[in-house]
């Protein structure tokens, strides 16, 4: 399995002449600084991932940083700072790419794709920040006056978008008039190795990320408190959170069904926290993530499934999926 991992810096390391031969190229003043170039990803992301980051730095380079002087003018610096950065999240691989350029026109983006008919008036007056931004990544979108040999065609951002689909990701954007742009590509770890945590639910055996467990503990009844419905809270370090008992979201037979004789899980969730009840809990793995809508299909709370030593099949449990299952949202 270690065999398949390579550093990042694979990647990374290619950028730092395509940065400087177009500073000379465009004129302007750009360095670019590298952080977790040690993270690894499976070679199959590395091989794939090249060419939608290439694509991204040349875009910044062109359209995001100012010349010297338009720089010193806004009150910057004359040299700009390209960050390229990559680290392990909640079982997620994200990628960023950040740049303090003139940042994104929100009122332009949303000009030319109406000239361009790819949005409503409608649409428009109740477009977010976040779902203008996005519209570079439309095909043929582009709010270039006049072609360069770097960009400024309409192709690449959607190219970009699509390549990350294809490994079942995705491309968040950013963004700050006059301060700067982030473009984050986040990536399951469905092509990976990752630490898991092995778990039992009847005659299930599940994983779940080592990094998105906070603590596992045991419950009394003093703990629990019941909602409306069905919904069940556990009073845990002065908060309460919602209860997932894994049983019922997959609908899976066990004898163990009250909280007191079973385990909690508590669960980061992108910051927030989600308690999963479980049978029981039992040793630590390292474990070859395999695509289950490759070899199966989508399930809902499930990232992908591996292959035990035993020769047994065991899901691998997608936290913020699994949060959206639950009848109770998360506060």
């Amino acid at each position: 399995m270690g065999m398949r991992m390579l550093p990042i810096s694979f990647v990374f390391g290619r950028f730092g002449r395509t940065v400087h031969d177009l500073c000379s190229k465009l004129g302007k003043q750009v360095e670019l600084h590298l952080v977790g170039e040690h993270t690894e990803l499976d070679k199959t992301v590395i091989e794939q991932i090249g060419d939608p980051l290439m694509h991204l730095i040349r875009n910044s380079m062109d359209h995001g940083f100012e010349t010297p002087a338009q720089r010193t003018a806004a009150g910057k610096p004359e040299t700009g700072v390209l960050l390229l950065n990559a680290y392990h999240k909640g079982g997620n691989v994200f990628i960023e790419i950040c740049d303090d350029g003139r940042g994104l026109d929100r009122e332009l983006l949303i000009a030319k794709a109406l000239e361009k008919g790819l949005i409503s008036a409608e649409t428009a007056a109740t477009m977010s920040d976040q779902d203008a931004y996005q519209l570079i990544m439309q095909a043929g979108f582009s709010t270039a006056t006049e072609l360069s040999e770097v960009s400024g065609r309409g192709v690449g951002m959607d190219v970009v978008r699509q390549n990350i689909e294809a490994l079942n990701g995705v491309v968040l954007i950013r963004s700050e008039q006059g301060v700067g742009t982030n473009i984050t590509i986040r990536l399951p770890l469905t092509l990976a190795i990752m630490d898991g945590q092995l778990l039992s639910v009847g005659q299930d055996t599940f994983v779940v990320p080592v990094v998105s467990i906070v603590e596992s503990l045991q419950v009394s009844d003093t703990m629990v408190r019941k909602v409306a419905g069905s919904g069940e809270l556990l009073h845990y370090r002065q908060e309460y959170l919602p209860i997932l008992r894994l049983h019922h979201a997959f609908g899976l037979e066990t004898d163990t069904r009250e909280l007191n004789r079973g385990v909690v899980v508590v669960l980061d969730v992108d910051g927030k926290r989600l308690a999963v009840f479980v049978d029981s809990i039992f040793g630590q793995q390292q474990v070859a993530v395999k695509s289950l809508e490759s070899n199966f299909q989508r399930v809902q709370g499930v990232m992908g499934a591996t292959i035990l030593g035993d020769g047994s099949i065991a899901l691998i449990l997608d936290p913020t999926s699994l949060a959206q299952m639950n009848a109770i949202s998360i506060h």
